[in-house]
Formats: structure tokens, C-alpha cells, sequence
């Protein structure tokens, strides 16, 4: 991994200083817990009153968060397994834990056969995700690291294709998928060897991702947009910097950054230095793809998990957790892949093993986002029927009870408010 030291980012017109903030592993772990708290919580106010709009004091009122505003995933593409009984405990695993999901759209595997796109099984897993409280996103739309064999040589037609498909996606699955990384990996597309990169090279690297975006954009004018790539370096922040439309306002709402820690764990320091780099382009930050092995590579490729790799792998899952939840700038982490099977380049990345049996990274995970992370409270209201608290971002559930009444409500704590909360109770 290259870092880069000091440059000038033009962005909305401005020259933006690349100077990172240079913080020690201590300083970048011994501060997060307060980041977090700073960042991630908010004050929120609850007022009972009764029918006719008197405060209620001293009733219960008990506090429980049903989710997070911040977005904790992984790829969930192993859906669909090979029996029932795995299938369901897959799913069920994932939706205990997990908030979000990223869905597969591998345009050579998606539509293998030229007009037969895969979008049955894709709204099973949306419709699945969708009832389950699971943010969804579909990833990618455009990429050249293979092309589907039915592709004409033809390089206009090829980027015709190309739109036709980034537009009936993301209109397809609007409401149910409202997230895309939309170009992936456009920093150096040039070392893949096939026709969609052809027609890249024939079109503009930095042209053609303008063009993507503008194209999804188009189909989903209120979707979430995505640039997503594997570089941590000055060419990736480059790129973000020069796809902005004419008013110079980023066409991207996002920006996702790729941490496949195959060859070892990225430490604190150097995360948080990725994520001082790429905030100062002034969008949320992404981490698309997490990967952490708990097992070691053998001559032949990559070893089964250990009892000791899982325990390295737990810890080192909790320290790079907590530092990307505790920087302002993140909005996202998605792990991958969620078990052992299947999982990319066969290594024991799973949160799961290969038998679907929890790994202490998983356990470890659950600790923190449903434990560390999360806000359940039990108070009472004051003389003014008020209770205050502060918890962090996301959805909640308030039950009131007093003298054998109870009333419900829903709430939605945000970063700027107001959350103030009124319940009634009869």
C-alpha cells in the first residue's frame, strides 16, 4: 500500500489541503471510545403527556434501539444454500447481527445469456432483506474485470449495452435497492485484457466513469451513488476529485474503499490515515469490502481456519472496528465474506465457518454493534414529564407505562435533530 503525504484536492471549485492528520496507533485507540461517543450519539428528549396534553410525571419509560443509523454489512452471497436448515441459519445469523447487505450484479455472471438478466433470485434476497430491516446494495454495475461472452466487438455497442443495463437495474430495483457502487475500481481499469476494456480505453477512463454516473443518476435520482475501488492512494483521491459535474458538485454521494487484508491487518494508524485522506473530499466514507483471515496461507493457496487464527482474527476485527466507527467520516463497513464458504480467493475469511458455526470475530462483532453499541434504557419521567437521554443514531422503540397504562411510539434519532419525542398516554 503507497500513502501519500501533502497535495491540493480541487473539489467544488476550492483547493482543499491533503495534509492528514497524523495520529500514533495510542493516540488513534486511546481516543476512540470518546469519538464514538461524540460522533455517534445524540441527545433526545421524551415528553409524556396525557389526553389532554398535561405532563405525566413519573412514568416508565423504557428505551430500546431497534437499529442502527450507521451501516454494519456484508455481502450476503451465500443467500441461498444448499439445504433449507443452512439457508436459514445463514439468514438468520446475518440479520442478528448485520444492517445492510451488498447484493451481487457481476454483469458476466448477472446476465450470462444476453438478455436473461438474474433478477428473480436478486428480488428474493431484496424482498428477504427488505422485511428483515436490511439496507441493501447492489455492487457493481459497471467493472471490466470480465465481460460477458455474448458481448458484440463492437465498442459503441458495448457501451449502449452498458447504459441499458445501468438503467434498467437501478430502475428496476428502486425501493428495494437505493444503493450502488456504480463504477468499481477505476482507478487503473487498464489491467484487465477484454472487450469491455476495449471500449473503456475507447471512451476515457475518467469520461466513461463521469458517464456511468450520470446514467444511474438519471434512473435513480434519489439513489445513493458510489465510486468504489481498491487503492488507498493520491490517484484514487485524484479520481474522486475530478468526477464532478459541470457546477463541480461531485456526482458520487459516497466513496467506498476496498480493505482486503489478505496479507496482513492494516494497523490502527494507517486506517485512520486512509480515512483522514479521503474525508477531506467532503462525502460520507464507504468501507466496501472487509477482509480479516483466521487462517494462515500454505504453500498451495490459503489453509483452513485455526483456533488460534480466530482468535487473532477477533481482535483484530474489534480494533479496526473501532476505529472506523469512531472517525466522523465513515457512514459504512461491509465485511467479506460472511462464512467460510465460498469465500473469495478460498480463504478463512468468514465471520462464520465452513460449517455456518459462529467465529469469535462474529461473537465479538455482536458484543460491540448489539452490546458496546447500543442504546437500551429504562428511566422515568421528571415533575415536567419529560426524560432525557442520549443514545447513538438509528431507530428506537419508547414504551410508556403508568398505572397500568402503556402507550408505544416509534422514534428516529439524527445527528441534527430535533429529537424530541411526544407520547400520549391514555
Amino acid at each position: 500500500m503507497r500513502l501519500t503525504g501533502v497535495c491540493l484536492v480541487p473539489v467544488l471549485g476550492l483547493a482543499v489541503s491533503g495534509a492528514e492528520a497524523q495520529l500514533t496507533r495510542e493516540e488513534v485507540l486511546d481516543g476512540a471510545d470518546a469519538r464514538i461517543e461524540q460522533h455517534r450519539k445524540t441527545d433526545a428528549l421524551v415528553r409524556v403527556v396525557d389526553e389532554e396534553g398535561r405532563p405525566v410525571p413519573d412514568a416508565r419509560v423504557l428505551i430500546e434501539q431497534t437499529n442502527h443509523e450507521f451501516l454494519f454489512g456484508c455481502n450476503i452471497f451465500g443467500w441461498a444454500q444448499p439445504t433449507p436448515e443452512d439457508s436459514a441459519r445463514y439468514r438468520d445469523q446475518f440479520a442478528a447481527l448485520l444492517n445492510y447487505a451488498t447484493l451481487p450484479f457481476y454483469w458476466w455472471g448477472y446476465e450470462a445469456e444476453e438478455g436473461k438478466p438474474g433478477y428473480e433470485s436478486t428480488e428474493a434476497v431484496a424482498k428477504w432483506c427488505q422485511d428483515h430491516g436490511v439496507t441493501t446494495k447492489g455492487h457493481p454495475l459497471v467493472w471490466n474485470y470480465e465481460a460477458p461472452k455474448w458481448l458484440p466487438d463492437d465498442t459503441k455497442r458495448i457501451l449502449e449495452l452498458s447504459d441499458e443495463r445501468v438503467k434498467a437495474c437501478v430502475s428496476r430495483f428502486r425501493g428495494r435497492v437505493d444503493r450502488w457502487d456504480v463504477v468499481n475500481e477505476a482507478t487503473d481499469p487498464w489491467r484487465f485484457d477484454n472487450l469491455l476494456t476495449t471500449a473503456w480505453k475507447d471512451y476515457g477512463r475518467v469520461e466513461y466513469t463521469k458517464h456511468a454516473f450520470e446514467t444511474a443518476r438519471a434512473a435513480g435520482p434519489s439513489a445513493t451513488l458510489l465510486i468504489n475501488d481498491y487503492r488507498h492512494d493520491q490517484a484514487y483521491v485524484d479520481l474522486c476529485s475530478e468526477l464532478v459535474d459541470d457546477a463541480g458538485k461531485p456526482l458520487y454521494d459516497a466513496i467506498g474503499i476496498q480493505s482486503h487484508m489478505h496479507g496482513g491487518v492494516m494497523p490502527p494508524d494507517a486506517v485512520w490515515q486512509v480515512c483522514e485522506r479521503f474525508a477531506q473530499l467532503g462525502a460520507p466514507l464507504h468501507w466496501t469490502e472487509t477482509t480479516i483471515l483466521s487462517g494462515p496461507r500454505g504453500g498451495n493457496g490459503w489453509l483452513p481456519t485455526t483456533p488460534e487464527g480466530e482468535a487473532a482474527q477477533a481482535d483484530a476485527v474489534e480494533t479496526f472496528y473501532t476505529v472506523i466507527f469512531s472517525h466522523p467520516a465513515t457512514a459504512a463497513l461491509t465485511w467479506w465474506d460472511f462464512s467460510d464458504r465460498s469465500a473469495w480467493q478460498g480463504a478463512a475469511a468468514g465471520l462464520l465457518r465452513e460449517d455456518l458455526s459462529p467465529k469469535p470475530a462474529y461473537d465479538r462483532l455482536m458484543k460491540l454493534i448489539k452490546g458496546k453499541w447500543w442504546t437500551k434504557l429504562d428511566t422515568r419521567t421528571g415533575d415536567d414529564g419529560s426524560a432525557s437521554f442520549r443514545g447513538f443514531r438509528g431507530t428506537y422503540r419508547l414504551t410508556v407505562r403508568k398505572d397500568g397504562r402503556e402507550a408505544t411510539a416509534e422514534a428516529v434519532l439524527k445527528k441534527d435533530g430535533p429529537n424530541e419525542v411526544r407520547v400520549t398516554l391514555k
